[in-house]
């Protein structure tokens, strides 16, 4: 009576027996293959992070880059030309000659007065002397100049503005002993023209 009762269970306890076993078999692999699966995601989000970052870097340094290069472009228009003669073959001082014109059209137009102005022509210490001495022409002027505030002040922006390029070295002001409106005035530039 038990055997023939037990008959009609053999199939769902073999089917019980066979669940359990593929359970038992199957769980690591399902356990295994899930943590594989949540450690990919990890995985694949933190490279989505590490993207986005890099992303953000390299826009960051394109906006630089390209500030940058509005910058050179700027400042390429903001150079000024050098002095060029009108005739070529021309020496140091002749070259020189036309551009100092100028520069005295400027004193004069401002009201100052020049005591004194010492000549260098093609100074040693100069960069441009140096380096490219056979394109450039190069002389330092020392002007001792005499003159008040406001006429100076309207020089010195007008010398700023000026077409050519120069450089401006030093500008020594010392008012004068006697009249605290005038100024005793070292001023110290460097001419360029192309040869």
């Amino acid at each position: 009576m038990d055997s023939e009762k037990l008959k009609d269970f053999i199939v769902p306890i073999g089917l019980i027996v066979l669940i359990i076993a593929a359970i038992g078999y199957y769980a690591p692999k399902v356990y295994e293959n899930y943590n594989g699966y949540i450690s990919a995601k990890t995985e694949v989000q933190n490279k989505q992070n590490t993207i986005q970052e890099k992303q953000a870097r390299l826009e960051q340094y394109r906006k630089k880059e390209q500030e940058e290069k509005n910058k050179e472009k700027e400042s390429e228009k903001a150079q000024k030309p050098f002095y060029k003669p009108v005739m070529s073959g021309l020496d140091t001082e002749a070259v020189i000659a036309g551009e100092f014109t100028e520069i005295l059209q400027l004193v004069r137009a401002n009201q100052i007065k020049v005591r004194s102005i010492k000549y260098e022509y093609e100074p040693s210490d100069d960069t441009f002397v140096a380096q490219a001495g056979s394109q450039y022409n190069v002389a330092r002027l020392n002007m001792e100049m005499i003159g008040n505030y406001s006429n100076y002040d309207n020089f010195l922006k007008e010398m700023f503005k000026h077409e050519h390029f120069l450089d401006i070295q030093s500008a020594e002001i010392v008012p004068y002993k006697k009249n605290k409106r005038v100024l005793l005035i070292n001023f110290k530039v460097k001419l360029y023209a192309k040869k």
